[in-house]
């Protein structure tokens, strides 16, 4: 009978240091966005928003990671606040295309630069070759273990 692997010691453990990397990007990010009233979610759907206008709720929670119903308040709150515009109803189906709005891409090229900050904290220990190698190793990384979503 053979012995099932285990994982060892955290501290040599590369998902448990990828989560903790994570987790800390993830609390230097929300530290940075306070100051601008906006989540890590808020600002993630702001800037995904910039650079593909007009996606729907649910591509925009696939782009952002938070699920449909998450996003839904995430785009109802950056509405109140006349980031985001909406239309009342779908052109075609039942999408309703969310685009920035003046105050929103203002408002994001501050919070594009308090996170641009905490990246550049984050990579400072790293010359310029070794965080492309990061890049492409995280992104090989995600590939590996990428699980196909179903098709709509």
């Amino acid at each position: 009978m053979s012995q099932a692997e285990v994982l060892g010691p955290l501290d040599t453990a590369v998902g448990y240091a990828l989560k903790r990397a994570a987790t800390a990007l993830r609390t230097a990010m929300d530290v940075a966005l306070r100051p601008l009233d906006l989540t890590v979610s808020q600002y993630s759907c702001l800037e995904v928003l910039s650079q593909r206008p007009g996606l729907s709720n649910a591509e925009l929670a696939r782009a952002v990671f938070v699920t449909r119903q998450s996003m839904n308040l995430v785009l109802r709150g950056l509405q109140d606040r006349g980031l985001v515009t909406r239309p009342e109803t779908a052109a075609h189906g039942r999408a309703l295309p969310s685009e920035l709005t003046d105050a929103g891409r203002t408002q994001l090229r501050a919070a594009s630069a308090a996170v641009r900050a905490v990246e550049k904290r984050m990579l400072a220990p790293f010359s310029e070759s070794r965080q492309n190698r990061l890049l492409q190793d995280l992104v090989a990384c995600t590939e590996a273990v990428a699980v196909a979503e179903p098709e709509s």
